[in-house]
């Protein structure tokens, strides 16, 4: 019975309500000749339209055995260096990306029917502007990074509870306190593809590739 529902429910949803969400038109032809200029004006548009969280980005990620993982993390900054975000070092997501320093990223913005996804290499950034990027955040995030441990197992949530409060004691008292595990990965992409939503499925797909000598080049995708 629960399946069914579930199946019902899902059958009952749709996408890009118009109440909420608007398609803007995308003539590719006015597209700039890098991706870095069209992700900064489409990522404003996502901000003025209202978009929740629109710095949140499902980053994906592979094991020593190749086999894949994908979580929500959070956009530090995007520019000429890369698309930049952060965890600690001995994260599952830190111990992939020491394996296979690979990765790709997928932002969805449905206010506006627009993704963008990336693929690329990834970098780890020096270790002063990992601290220095921590420390221009703010004390829940230090708090956060200075409890650690993360992705090991915990016994008991009474055990995070003290770490955790520990910790925040300690971004009071210390607020440049260093967290030498805390790691700013850059991805630099071979290729960026913006997705524009239409109402008659005729979606615009313009994807960016990284040429031998740096540059990039563009071409059109089928929906």
């Amino acid at each position: 019975m629960e399946g069914t529902d579930l199946h019902e429910s899902l059958r009952s949803l749709r996408v890009w309500d118009a109440a909420v969400t608007e398609l803007p038109p995308f003539d590719p032809d006015t597209a700039p000749g890098e991706p870095l200029p069209l992700f900064a004006r489409w990522f404003a548009d996502a901000v003025a339209a209202g978009q929740t969280e629109p710095h949140t980005v499902s980053l994906a990620t592979a094991d020593a055995d190749g086999l894949p993982d994908v979580r929500v993390v959070m956009l530090h900054g995007a520019d000429a260096e890369g698309w930049s975000f952060a965890t600690h070092a001995g994260s599952r997501k830190g111990r992939h990306l020491a394996a296979r320093p690979y990765a790709a990223l997928v932002f969805y913005w449905p206010v506006l029917g627009r993704q963008v996804r990336l693929r690329g290499p990834v970098a780890v950034a020096p270790a002063e502007e990992a601290q220095a990027d921590l420390h221009a955040r703010s004390a829940g995030a230090l708090a956060a990074a200075l409890t650690g441990r993360q992705s090991e197992e915990l016994d008991s949530a009474d055990e995070l509870a003290r770490a955790s409060q520990a910790a925040w004691d300690r971004a009071g008292r210390e607020p440049d306190a260093a967290v030498p595990s805390w790691t700013l990965y850059r991805l630099l992409p071979d290729e960026v593809e913006f997705f524009q939503g239409d109402a008659r499925r005729r979606h615009v797909r313009l994807a960016y590739r990284r040429s031998a000598d740096g540059g990039w080049g563009t071409r059109l995708l089928w929906p």
